[in-house]
């Protein structure tokens, strides 16, 4: 894949997921997506990934901090006995 397509899928992704965030709308990306499908299959398939990438990163962080969060809460309550 040509660096062009990876920087701009990337820099799509990014912005989609910024419009995603204050919209609320967790489905947007699938219409940019169907959008640059009709034009370019590269740059779909580059920011379909770019954007799953970032959803999983999104999902384990969010994984990481409850699980870290529990255990500090479960620490608090074995202190306070």
């Amino acid at each position: 894949m040509s660096d062009t397509i990876t920087t701009l899928a990337s820099k799509l992704a990014e912005d989609t997921m910024k419009v995603m965030d204050e919209t609320g709308q967790d489905r947007f990306y699938v219409e940019v997506g169907e959008l640059l499908g009709a034009s370019s299959q590269s740059l779909e398939e580059a920011y379909l990934t770019e954007i799953r990438v970032r959803l999983a990163e999104r999902k384990a962080r969010q994984f990481v901090i409850k699980r870290l969060s529990d255990h500090r809460s479960k620490l608090k309550a074995i202190e306070k006995q």
